[in-house]
């Protein structure tokens, strides 16, 4: 069971999300907030897997609150869910460690989907703001150097590109579901990340994948 709350000041769109979810037996909301405090109040003691939260809040944004719960809960993941596509919203969010960022008006199937791929440590990233990625970061990240990757780990970074999970690439490149495991663990380590959406900007930003 995947238990998520729901941090939104609109309550029109937790309570049709919380219907959404509620016909879904994986999905399970355990807690609701209309603002970055009320959610930090509670997150201790409700402790869900995933945060299902806007930019837009009462009091800290989604970007403060994203960096204040990595910080201190970093088991939880972070599903940003808003309106905006801006880009400085969408790139401060991914920075900050948010696993996921999808806009509002995206379908209730993809939001459902997005809560099971982040639960289980994987990324999502609106197809519409892939191609963002491009226009960010003219610095290259001089921690880690792309040559020491691999053939088969540049494939695999390719499939985190693409937004593909670890069974689907697994299917692609003729590999099992533990061997793409170990690929994307090393990955993250030779280029100095902690996340798929970190990932996927550090790829962009050093024109390793070309964009799906």
């Amino acid at each position: 069971m995947i238990n998520v709350m729901l941090v939104d000041d609109h309550a029109v769109l937790r309570d049709g999300l919380s219907n959404i979810f509620e016909m879904e037996e994986d999905i399970n909301v355990v807690g609701e907030a209309v603002s970055g405090n009320e959610a930090l109040e509670s997150i201790g003691e409700i402790k869900p897997d995933v945060v299902l939260l806007d930019i837009n809040l009462p009091d800290k944004n989604g970007v403060e609150l994203t960096a204040i719960l990595k910080r201190d809960y970093p088991d939880i993941k972070i599903l940003i869910l808003t309106m905006h596509s801006m880009d400085e919203y969408f790139m401060a969010a991914i920075r900050e460690g948010a696993d996921g960022y999808l806009l509002k008006d995206a379908p209730s199937v993809q939001v459902v989907e997005a809560i099971r791929t982040v639960a289980k440590g994987e990324s999502v990233i609106d197809p519409s703001l892939t191609k963002k990625l491009l226009g960010f970061y003219n610095q290259k990240n001089e921690s880690s150097d792309k040559n020491e990757l691999t053939d088969r780990e540049k494939e695999v970074l390719i499939c985190l590109v693409e937004g593909l999970s670890n069974k689907e690439i697994g299917e692609k490149l003729f590999i099992s579901d533990k061997t793409v495991k170990i690929h994307v663990s090393k990955i993250f380590k030779k280029i100095n990340v902690k996340s798929r959406s970190q990932a996927v900007i550090y790829a962009v930003q050093n024109q390793l994948v070309p964009l799906p």
